[in-house]
């Protein structure tokens, strides 16, 4: 696999790694439990997950999952992943999603992830960004609005939970 390293300066994102799976542990919450993860993680379960996001880089599937690091020492700070696969996306769209650990949260480093995602997504070929939120959750909305996106249309057909959804042009984010 050819490492990834997309950094604005402030935050890096750079794919999962073997050696996040006690920080990914330590920083989970209710609210990435509720929001994102569908379950608490265990540390099989974290380590298969961070097994399948290599192989998915290594394939050039349709999965890339990225940590959020700041600093210098490049801390954990969450998890952001791209799917070019999934229910409800058409040709040419990719899904972003997101989480950061309460401790780094307010302070608009998801915002900033989703921008250094969008600007990859662009360059790998993606023309749509789209942001899928529960209704009862503002903050994943507002970072949404934050990075440039506007409400669209629920995908026609779709089965299961009902999300807000979040689109946003790609363009001009590879620049």
């Amino acid at each position: 696999m050819h490492e990834v390293s997309l950094s604005d300066g402030v935050i890096t994102l750079s794919p999962l790694r073997l050696d996040d799976v006690e920080a990914h542990l330590a920083g989970e919450d209710e609210a990435l439990v509720r929001w994102l993860n569908g379950g608490p993680g265990t540390r099989e379960g974290v380590e298969a997950y961070v097994r399948h996001c290599r192989e998915q880089w290594d394939a050039a599937g349709p999965l890339r999952a990225f940590g959020i690091r700041v600093g210098a020492v490049e801390a954990l700070a969450g998890t952001i992943d791209l799917r070019w696969e999934g229910e409800g996306l058409a040709p040419g769209q990719v899904n972003v999603a997101y989480g950061l650990y309460p401790s780094w949260r307010g302070r608009g480093l998801a915002t900033r992830a989703v921008l250094l995602a969008c600007r990859y997504a662009a360059g790998e070929g993606a023309r749509q960004a789209v942001i899928q939120a529960d209704p009862g959750n503002p903050a994943s909305a507002a970072v949404a609005h934050r990075a440039g996106f506007i409400p669209g249309e629920p995908p026609r057909g779709g089965r299961g939970a009902t999300f807000d959804r979040y689109l946003r042009d790609l363009h001009d984010a590879a620049r």
